[in-house]
């Protein structure tokens, strides 16, 4: 597997870690996950600002950033790695198809991120790490990128109903560690719809987007 990372590990211990889930015990991959939620927050970043994008505004660099680091996309690439077969679940989840869980494989990905960076603490690290984002920051564009939330709140305003509301109904986990539940609210449509992320707004686009696929069952025109 290291071999399809790129990069080779001198601390075994961090690799270790960063596959293991919560489920399989009391050391495990979320503080690492932290860590590397916000490397690669910045490798995308510093890619699309001075080298794919330099004249876009910051709200499309915003939503290209979070199409590149969605679960949905950073899962991908943690399956192009190999990772599912390399991830360590305690019982219960592997039994219950954890090992190719979008949410996990997604967290994993960012858990290496921060692993390879505590090994390595140089630029090289970012460049590794960066070289596994590649084929998702070339094919990002300003021109098909809409968050969900946009997309919903477009949605409505075409067809002039009120915007939708977002509240935290829960929040657990450790201070560095967090997972958050966000519920979207549509107060015209009195409909609701339930998600949670690592971060608020994680969980915000993905409940946003569990309501537009919701309207577009219900209302496709």
């Amino acid at each position: 597997m290291q071999a399809k990372l790129g990069y080779e590990f001198s601390n075994a211990d961090l690799l270790v870690r960063a596959l293991t889930h919560r489920s399989a015990g009391k050391v495990h991959n979320e503080r690492l996950e932290f860590l590397g939620d916000a490397i690669l927050d910045f490798i995308v970043a510093k890619q699309l600002y001075f080298h794919r994008f330099p004249e876009v505004d910051e709200g499309t660099l915003s939503r290209m950033r979070a199409s590149v680091v969605s679960g949905g996309a950073l899962s991908r690439v943690a399956r192009e790695l190999g990772l599912s077969e390399h991830l360590i679940l305690g019982e219960s989840e592997r039994k219950s198809g954890g090992r190719h869980r979008e949410s996990i494989l997604a967290d994993t990905l960012e858990a290496l991120a921060g692993a390879v960076v505590l090994d390595d603490c140089t630029e090289r690290a970012l460049i590794v790490v960066g070289h596994w984002l590649v084929s998702s920051i070339e094919a990002v564009s300003p021109h098909d990128v809409v968050d969900a939330k946009t997309q919903l709140q477009e949605w409505l305003q075409a067809r002039k109903e009120a915007l939708p509301e977002y509240n935290i109904t829960a929040v657990s986990g450790s201070d560095h560690a967090q997972s958050f539940e966000v519920q979207c609210w549509l107060p015209s449509r009195k409909l609701t719809a339930e998600a949670v992320g690592s971060s608020r707004r994680r969980a915000e686009q993905s409940a946003a987007a569990l309501m537009v696929a919701k309207l577009v069952h219900h209302d496709p025109v």
